[in-house]
This record gives structure tokens, C-alpha cells and sequence, in this order.
């Protein structure tokens, strides 16, 4: 029998880490402090080949990148898939965002919700919001390309559609589409519900991608409230063979914050 690989792979999040330099040498910056992977939310402020030839230069993999969203203060900053008079927009954003993970070389391409407007009744956005994933899971087959669904807490984000790994979860279901997964984030869950490690094993088989930060703060792992030690053993012990996307906003500098890398990068164990 081949032995499981246990190693933890974790990817750099550009938006978030090495803001100390611009981000065209980000990719370089990752690259020497050990990450072989990068994601970043927003990569459309930069041509498809520009990107390329950086994560050429670099040896770097992109492991995800976001569906396009508004301008901050708008209606739709955090995403157009639950408002039923922006469907044109979020296809037009989902074919951009499938042809940049295409030029990239990027499996995965986190579908953000959106965040519902008051007068949109909670039934009609979630109804709208798993047909425009249905639908964008068609798109992303085709290209082949895995989209991601993500719970995020509603106190960082109050509105946001989707709050609980449940709910993700169960559009997933719905749609019933293996190019449809979730991407867990372990701040976002600490801090809407808890019970981190019960439910990464409860939803194993449909999260493609993991997010960290710690609580409170979202500031490195090591730094707050959560046994890091114990979730990174639990995801060894489940087998989770994806990227581990470090979003989180070092508290004293990317490099200071880097050392509790050091203990789960290089890790091996039989």
C-alpha cells in the first residue's frame, strides 16, 4: 500500500502577506520565504500573462483566486451571486474569472455570495444564489476548473449570505456537481460557531481549500485563541491533501510573523 502523504501544503495570500512591498514582487518575496503557492482575492487589476510570467519567475503555483466584486462601500463588494437584478454582472464576472484560472493554471476560483439587501427576502437571494451556482458549475466544468463556496462569519460581514459550513455545505449538496466544493475557513468558522476539527471532519469530502487566521484579530496562527497544534494534527489524521491559503494580517510584519511556519512546512511524518 502507498503510504499517505501527511505533509501540509500552505499557500501565501498576496492580498494579505509581504504588503511591505508592491505586489508584482510579492511572488518573489513568497517564494523565498519557502511558500511554493500563492492566492490572491483580485487578480484583474493585471493581465493574465503579466501574472504568468511572475509566478514563472518565481516557481510558484496559483492555487486560487476570487470571482470579481464591486468597489468597496457598493452593493456588491462582497460579490452579485444572491442579487437577483445582477445576473448579468456575476456571468460576465464568472466567464472573467474562469478565463484568468484557465491562463493561470488555477484549479480553484472562490464564488463569493454576495451580501443580501434589505428588501430581498432571505428565501428569494439563497434561491438566486444556487441557481447562479448551478449555473457558473457548468462554466467551471467546461474550463475545468473547481469552484469554491465559502462561509463567512456575520459579524465581519453582516448580511453576508452564507455564514455556516451547513450552508455552504448544503448548496454544495444541492447542486450536486463535483466542480463545486468548499473553502473552509478556520477563522471565519471559529468565529461565527466553533467546533472547528468536528466539523473539518464532518465536511471533509467537499472542502477543496483551507483558510487561516487566528481569533481574535486575524492576525498569524499562534497568535490567538485556537490549538493550532491540534487542528493541523486533525487534518493530518483526515488526510486533507489540499492548500492551506495563509489569509491572515501579520501582527508585527510578514516576516516576524512567519515562525509558526516553520514547525508545519517541512513537516513529514510516515
Amino acid at each position: 500500500m502507498t503510504p499517505v502523504d501527511k505533509r501540509l501544503r500552505f499557500c501565501a495570500n498576496l492580498g494579505w502577506l509581504f504588503g511591505e512591498v508592491p505586489f508584482e514582487e510579492r511572488f518573489t518575496a513568497a517564494a523565498e520565504a519557502g511558500f511554493s503557492a500563492v492566492e490572491y482575492a483580485s487578480p484583474y487589476d493585471h493581465s493574465p500573462l503579466t501574472l504568468r510570467r511572475r509566478l514563472q519567475e518565481a516557481g510558484l503555483c496559483q492555487a486560487l483566486i476570487n470571482s470579481p466584486v464591486g468597489p468597496p462601500g457598493t452593493s456588491t463588494f462582497a460579490g452579485t451571486a444572491c442579487l437577483p437584478d445582477r445576473v448579468r454582472e456575476f456571468r460576465d464576472g464568472i466567464t472573467k474569472a474562469l478565463d484568468y484560472a484557465v491562463e493561470l493554471e488555477c484549479p480553484l476560483v472562490h464564488l463569493r455570495a454576495g451580501v443580501r439587501p434589505p428588501e430581498v427576502q432571505r428565501d428569494t437571494a439563497f434561491s438566486q444564489y444556487v441557481t447562479n451556482v448551478a449555473w457558473a458549475a457548468q462554466l467551471a466544468s467546461t474550463a475545468g476548473v473547481r469552484l469554491v463556496l465559502e462561509a463567512v462569519n456575520s459579524r465581519d460581514i453582516p448580511g453576508y449570505l452564507v455564514n455556516t459550513q451547513e450552508q455552504a455545505a448544503g448548496v454544495v449538496d444541492a447542486i450536486g456537481n463535483d466542480r463545486v466544493g468548499i473553502l473552509f475557513d478556520v477563522y471565519h468558522c471559529q468565529v461565527q460557531q466553533g467546533d472547528i476539527t468536528t466539523r473539518l471532519e464532518t465536511f471533509l469530502p467537499s472542502i477543496a481549500h483551507l483558510q487561516v487566521a487566528d481569533v481574535p484579530g486575524r492576525a498569524e496562527p499562534g497568535s490567538g485563541e485556537i490549538a493550532w497544534d491540534f487542528v493541523f494534527d486533525r487534518l493530518r489524521s483526515l488526510g486533507y491533501a489540499g492548500w492551506i491559503g495563509c489569509e491572515y494580517r501579520p501582527a508585527n510584519g510578514t516576516a516576524e510573523g512567519l515562525g509558526w511556519l516553520t514547525r508545519f512546512i517541512h513537516t513529514e511524518e510516515g
